[in-house]
């Protein structure tokens, strides 16, 4: 009999299996006509987010910044940005959230602050100021070049001169994004002094971004390479490196288990942020698993690449595992979105495929978060080179267009200007693809997508196996996927053809035959569980 999910922490045992939507607020809703999202604007459509039927939101950064990043670049980590309104309107929303049985989670920018922080300021004036070592700092090599061969994420050398220091400071990202030293117990203690400000403002959890940045090799040796080829170097050069020595050491769980304890005292979530080099998954398991600091992670590793069977395989093998809790992310702020990246046969996106990938999506053991937009089947934007904003995508245009496609405004009503999500000039501009797929046209059409979200989200609520159970796969054949979800002696079967045309699989001694992207939960422990035909 296989084990229900090991629990492996018991404070914020509310998290365990719980759907969360993300909010790029920026992009959500204009409360005031500025052509930006606002705090003010995520309140006033907060009832929409709780009909979905999630139970917790997740705010991306709203904290004073000059928007180099985007919000990820922080200023001030206790302030909010004026473009997003006053710590009032957070107030306003964290109240309005709890009327509605919504939690509130926010992101916690651990490993990096914008070159304008007072951090920073103080940091690079000179070697002996109080605060010389919060951040990465390097002398230059014997020839004035950087300490060695690291990279950014976002382009070029992971190094930046600092003349009045006569140093070279560390950037995973932007060179406006100075990597904190997290190392110094003073900053731990000044990050988990953040946390704490947010925390007694009524946050329920934090999202910890990039944690696989969090700390290196504190020796500073040069990645070796990749084996990529300088002939057929990749547009993103961050790719021919194996990044050994820049990130994934063990000493960043340093600063997590600090932020445990006081998310403890909180009975707060912690959800962190993994990227997608290899071993992603097994990074997950040692960060939520039995001594784990965190209660959840997702990885960017399924946002990356194309669906097929052994993609959905190696999902089902990552779910089934004994070990830590995955939050299944498809979707986010960073990434092309999932309608266009699985969902689209020669550019059109399938509403069928959609709702098979969402019931996929709903069905898998651990937590889930649901990027806005995902619920309307939003494809990605294409965007005119004049109109994008993303650092990243002007850096490697065309090759790469960036994050903006997956940042455009979301589509409220389809009859108003800029599908009312404001009266002004917007950030991104409007999509007409959207057009057809605004808020008010498919909370009318029991058929939509955003039906098919809610009805799923609905299920997995009542269904103790679905939101808390273990995960077991069944020996399918491809284009079949199967799997079985047990609890406390309740089961369901969960089976999707991921493919056009009809296929048949033997479960139990049984041929099954599903037609072409179509799903199937069977409900059987129990004589009295009835049959859930397609939601």
């Amino acid at each position: 009999m296989p084990l229900p999910i090991k629990s492996p922490h018991a404070s914020a045992a509310w998290s365990r299996g719980v759907s969360i939507y993300q909010v790029y607020p920026l992009s959500f809703f204009d409360s005031d006509g500025d052509g930006r999202g606002d705090l003010a604007g995520v309140t006033a459509k907060l009832s929409y987010i709780a009909a979905l039927g999630v139970d917790a939101l997740w705010l991306s950064p709203f904290y004073v910044s000059p928007m180099a990043d985007f919000g990820y670049d922080v200023a001030d980590h206790k302030a909010v940005d004026p473009v997003f309104g006053a710590l009032r309107d957070f107030d306003a929303l964290v109240a309005r959230a709890t009327q509605l049985g919504l939690r509130v989670i926010v992101d916690l920018v651990a490993g990096h602050t914008s070159e304008s922080h007072a951090w920073f300021t103080q940091s690079r004036s000179s070697q002996s100021s109080d605060k010389a070592d919060w951040y990465v700092w390097a002398d230059a090599s014997a020839d004035g070049s950087p300490p060695n061969n690291w990279l950014s994420v976002f382009s070029g050398p992971a190094w930046k001169w600092e003349p009045r220091r006569r140093q070279y400071f560390l950037h995973h990202f932007l060179p406006e994004q100075p990597a904190l030293n997290v190392r110094n117990p003073r900053v731990r203690a000044a990050l988990v002094d953040v946390a704490a400000f947010w925390l007694a403002r009524g946050v329920s959890g934090l999202r910890l971004d990039a944690i696989d940045f969090l700390a290196h090799d504190p020796a500073l040796r040069s990645n070796p390479s990749s084996g990529a080829s300088a002939r057929q170097a990749p547009a993103k050069l961050f790719g021919m490196q194996t990044h050994k020595h820049d990130m994934l050491h063990e000493d960043g769980l340093t600063l997590l288990r600090d932020l445990r304890k006081l998310g403890d005292a909180h009975d707060a979530m912690l959800l962190g942020e993994v990227s997608s080099q290899p071993g992603a998954f097994d990074r997950v398991a040692a960060y939520t698993g039995l001594k784990g600091p965190l209660h959840s992670a997702y990885t960017l590793a399924p946002m990356r690449g194309a669906f097929d069977h052994a993609a959905a395989s190696g999902i089902v093998a990552a779910a089934a595992r004994d070990a830590g809790s995955v939050c299944w992310a498809f979707s986010n702020h960073d990434t092309m979105r999932v309608a266009s990246r699985w969902c689209a046969v020669d550019g059109i996106i399938q509403q069928r495929r959609l709702e098979v990938m969402t019931a996929f999506h709903v069905a898998l053991r651990g937590e889930l978060c649901v990027y806005q937009g995902e619920e309307l089947g939003l494809g990605e934007a294409d965007l005119a080179p004049q109109d994008m904003r993303d650092p990243f995508g002007l850096a490697y245009y065309p090759e790469f267009k960036g994050r903006d496609g997956a940042r455009t405004p979301m589509p409220w009503t389809a009859t108003s200007a800029n599908h009312g999500f404001t009266g002004g000039a917007p950030w991104l501009p409007s999509q007409a693809a959207h057009h057809a797929l605004a808020v008010d046209l498919q909370e009318s059409d029991p058929g939509s997508l955003l039906a098919h979200w809610r009805d799923l989200l609905a299920w997995r609520q009542r269904t103790p196996e679905i939101r808390h159970g273990a995960l077991i796969p069944l020996d399918t054949q491809a284009p079949i996927i199967g799997f079985m979800r047990e609890h406390e002696g309740r089961r369901t079967q969960c089976l999707f053809n991921f493919s056009s045309e009809p296929a048949r699989a033997e479960i139990d001694g049984a041929m099954v035959e599903l037609e072409g992207w179509t799903y199937r939960f069977h409900a059987g422990a129990l004589p009295r569980t009835p049959e859930l035909a397609m939601l």
